[in-house]
């Protein structure tokens, strides 16, 4: 949980704003001492993502990624212990949830990683402190990005596909940058999609074995249409 009003009202124990933000800030110095790379997964606090900004502005290599659900969702959704509002770094304020979006339209957040992390029924029909973090997200993950980032917030689809694509590629570097580009050469790895379609996502229809999902109703734009890895169709939608 996110040291904030929820947390209080619940009666669990908050990670407060500096538990990400005062590690990123160390690791940015170690950075700048080694002339290491530096990669911050999952940043969920605009404090963490103003110290990304300054090491980028001071020519460090330092890049970060974010979530869907940190994008989307706020401490407050965890109501009455919902455990599946329940992963790590916490679910934050709305002023870290304006935070990741504005880094994500000004391009201080690289790109966008799903954090899918399935667990059984029974591992989150806990109490919240025991149960796991972590959500799935991959089925959920483009048509979320589409929603908020494109049709809500007016980023390009060209954009929304390369934070999910060839951006993490180009983070990873090495031989993976050549992933999420589609040219002669490149890895055959495609997702077609219908950018018009929308749909409900209803989690007891997932791919997935696991149900530890939070967007269970939502409306997603996007419907994925066919998946190809490495020039072999390994999904295509029947219906």
């Amino acid at each position: 949980m996110h040291a904030g009003a929820t947390a209080f009202r619940l009666g669990l124990r908050g990670m407060p704003v500096e538990a990400e933000s005062g590690i990123v800030e160390r690791d940015i110095r170690l950075a700048r001492e080694t002339g290491a790379r530096l990669h911050v997964a999952h940043i969920s606090t605009a404090k963490a993502l103003d110290a990304v900004r300054r090491a980028k502005d001071a020519g460090l290599s330092v890049t970060c990624e974010v979530t869907p659900h940190h994008f989307l969702l706020l401490d407050e959704n965890v109501g009455e212990y919902d455990t599946h509002h329940k992963m790590n770094p916490p679910l934050r304020s709305n002023v870290d949830r304006e935070a990741m979006i504005a880094g994500l339209l000004d391009g201080s957040i690289d790109c966008i990683a799903t954090d899918h992390a399935p667990h059984a029924v029974h591992e989150k029909k806990q109490e919240f402190e025991r149960a796991p973090m972590g959500i799935t997200g991959l089925e959920t993950s483009l048509g979320l990005c589409l929603r908020e980032l494109h049709h809500k917030r007016g980023m390009s689809l060209s954009k929304v596909i390369a934070l999910l694509s060839s951006a993490p590629a180009q983070v990873i570097g090495g031989p993976l940058q050549t992933r999420g580009l589609l040219k002669a050469g490149s890895p055959a790895d495609v997702t077609i999609f219908n950018p018009t379609a929308r749909w409900h996502f209803d989690v007891r229809q997932s791919k997935s074995k696991s149900r530890n999902c939070p967007f269970h109703g939502w409306e997603m734009f996007g419907r994925v249409e066919y998946t190809i890895v490495s020039g072999r169709t390994v999904y295509r939608r029947l219906n």
